[in-house]
């Protein structure tokens, strides 16, 4: 059900996107007077149409429509497994690009856009009326990171795995990415990010008809790692907030850091995880930006070295990688050498060149002594922190409520990236409030036993890493590399395929609601 009296705002949106708009208040000037339309009227709202955004098919050649063929050649070249594990490629996938009002931390208006992947061709699976799926993607450090470039591996991926198997694909890139306005990325907050989610697809549906995608009422949501958590978010934003104009036929959140807060005690309790220096930073600016007070300046979170600037850095126009070789990250040290406690087996983490002050994280530990929170599995947010990360972590963490739509949990329990821990907590949360039987499936990839559910899946999972690990060791002959390169790819390279695959299949069974 769509909200009639927001689409009637939308020849004031084509005005606004003529003149520049999309990032502040909007306004009319008639007679000297200001009409200021409330950001509230125009979240959702197109900014101008859908735009065709051509592909670069795997022979070079740039095409407006990729069909099955090419398709398949493209997975071959960029996705682990290839389309052994996406299934070779049925429809043939247009990609569009659309941007939209949207609202920024503190509700005011700002622009945004999503990729639209729309499936053609002969067979039966690629005509009529066809699911949607929103596709929330996972974390990057370049603002240029844009959902309708086929080039890049997570579009790709997710264009072979649904669009290419009949499903409508709407995947927002954020506000602050892809040449939105917004000079920052709410990173990780919940009520914004889902509220992007939201108004992606409200733009997306108003714009199906132009573009020849035929949606039926069934709509999937998933995402992965970041996208993760902000399809959960969005899943909940829907079931509470917009439960009159959706209704979600079923999640697939993966890999998601949905327990946050514990994620965070976790980290400043001595356990970081890779890419800490790179998300931290996000995740502190995103605080700050919405008012949550974490900082007075940016010297009382941060070394000197890297105090300066590190506000703006992410996302911006250098890769992670890029920034560490700069000197404007540290590879992973968040802490100090001396700093305490440190878990077992998270040395690595501790260093000369830290980006975190000890005196910083010993306020953060001196609250998680004085306010410890995760008590229960019921009642994990039955707390009251007092300094200012935690709060923010608390804020946004998604142990609130309980799901009301089948719901697809799915990771690693060897995630460097994201612990798998995460989703442990966000399945015992559910099911301590007594989510409904049969609602809620949950699959560790990494679950080495015999029997159970997705045997034969979690065997595939084991004979790709090993199949990994036996390749790099003979081409280096070093056990180490091999183990590496593993732990390397098992995030994005390893578990999301797998993951995806599954999902994908949970929505092609998932009951009508």
């Amino acid at each position: 059900m769509h909200n009639s009296a927001r689409y009637s705002l939308i020849s004031l949106a084509v005005l606004l996107a003529s003149c520049g708009g999309g990032g502040g208040s909007s306004g009319d000037h008639t007679g000297g007077n200001v009409v200021v339309t409330p950001p509230t009227q125009l979240r959702g709202v197109p900014i101008g149409g859908a735009t065709l955004v051509p592909a670069v098919a795997a022979s070079g050649a740039t095409v407006n429509t990729v069909e099955p063929a090419a398709m398949q050649q493209l997975v071959e070249s960029a996705v682990t497994l290839g389309t052994a594990v996406t299934g070779t490629p049925t429809c043939a996938v247009t990609t569009y690009t659309l941007k939209y009002h949207t609202v920024d931390s503190l509700a005011a208006d700002i622009d945004a856009s999503t990729a639209i992947m729309v499936p053609s061709g002969s067979n039966a699976a690629c005509q009529g009326s066809r699911p949607v799926m929103l596709y929330a993607h996972g974390t990057s450090a370049l603002k240029t990171t844009d959902m309708a470039n086929l080039s890049g591996t997570e579009a790709r991926l997710v264009a072979a795995m649904f669009a290419a198997q009949g499903y409508i694909v709407v995947a927002p890139n954020y506000a602050g990415y892809a040449g939105s306005s917004m000079a920052y990325h709410a990173y990780l907050d919940a009520t914004q990010q889902a509220d992007d989610m939201v108004d992606a697809l409200r733009a997306a549906r108003s714009v199906f008809g132009a573009i020849g995608a035929g949606a039926s009422k069934r709509l999937m949501v998933s995402g992965y790692s970041q996208g993760g958590f902000v399809a959960l978010a969005t899943q909940r934003a829907m079931q509470t907030k917009y439960a009159t104009e959706f209704t979600v036929t079923a999640a697939a959140p993966m890999s998601g850091p949905y327990a946050l807060l514990q994620f965070g005690d976790a980290i400043f309790n001595g356990a970081p995880t890779v890419g800490s220096s790179g998300f931290m930073p996000m995740l502190i600016n995103a605080g700050q930006r919405a008012g949550a007070g974490i900082y007075a300046g940016l010297g009382d979170v941060y070394e000197a070295k890297y105090a300066t600037g590190i506000d703006t850095l992410l996302p911006g126009t250098q890769s992670l990688g890029a920034l560490v070789a700069a000197g404007k990250l540290p590879d992973d040290v968040l802490f100090a050498q001396d700093s305490l406690p440190q878990a077992g087996g998270y040395g690595s983490y501790f260093g000369a060149d830290h980006l975190l002050k000890t005196s910083y994280r010993n306020t953060y530990l001196a609250d998680l002594k004085d306010h410890p929170c995760n008590l229960s599995d019921s009642a994990p947010l039955a707390c009251a922190p007092a300094q200012p990360l935690r709060k923010w972590l608390l804020k946004n963490d998604l142990r609130t409520y309980t799901p009301a739509a089948p719901l697809f949990l799915c990771g690693g329990n060897l995630d460097p990236v994201v612990p798998f821990a995460n989703t442990d907590a966000a399945s015992a949360y559910f099911r301590a409030q007594s989510m409904a039987a049969g609602l809620l499936t949950v699959l560790d990839l990494d679950d080495s036993s015999l029997l159970g559910s997705y045997r034969n899946t979690r065997l595939e999972f084991a004979l790709a890493k090993q199949t990994l690990r036996l390749t790099v060791l003979h081409n280096t002959g070093s056990g180490g590399q091999a183990d590496k390169a593993v732990s390397d790819a098992y995030h994005a390279g390893l578990v999301a395929p797998f993951c995806l695959r599954e999902a994908r299949n949970f929505f092609d069974s998932a009951p009508a609601r």
